[in-house]
């Protein structure tokens, strides 16, 4: 009438769930690293080469979202004049720039 318990669960060691968790875990680590982090890094470097090396005359485009053309560059300072309209000058921090175009770049595609 009643069942013998089994015994099989005895037998494991008490390191086994975290050898069984370990290596899941490195590899998501993994992928995260190589598809997410890696690639936002990357881009991060080359927006922060891009606008170490933004220049007279460049299209650059403002965390505001405004679209303008570098008038002045100053190698002292962080700040660069933009001219968002005719007869607007702006003084923005470099900082500030998501995009920077040089003059014979392509307009980006929307899609």
């Amino acid at each position: 009438m009643f069942t013998t318990p089994a015994y099989a669960q005895a037998a494991a060691s008490p390191m086994e769930p975290f050898g069984g968790l370990l290596i899941p875990m490195i590899l998501m680590l993994g992928i995260f690293y190589f598809f997410l982090i890696r690639p936002q890094s990357q881009r991060a470097k080359e927006l922060r080469e891009r606008v170490n090396a933004v220049r007279r005359g460049d299209t650059v485009v403002t965390s505001g979202g405004m679209l303008g053309k570098v008038l002045k560059v100053s190698d002292s300072s962080d700040e660069i004049e933009v001219e968002l309209a005719e007869n607007l000058r702006v003084r923005v921090v470099k900082g500030t720039l998501l995009e920077v175009r040089s003059k014979g770049e392509p307009v980006k595609d929307a899609t």
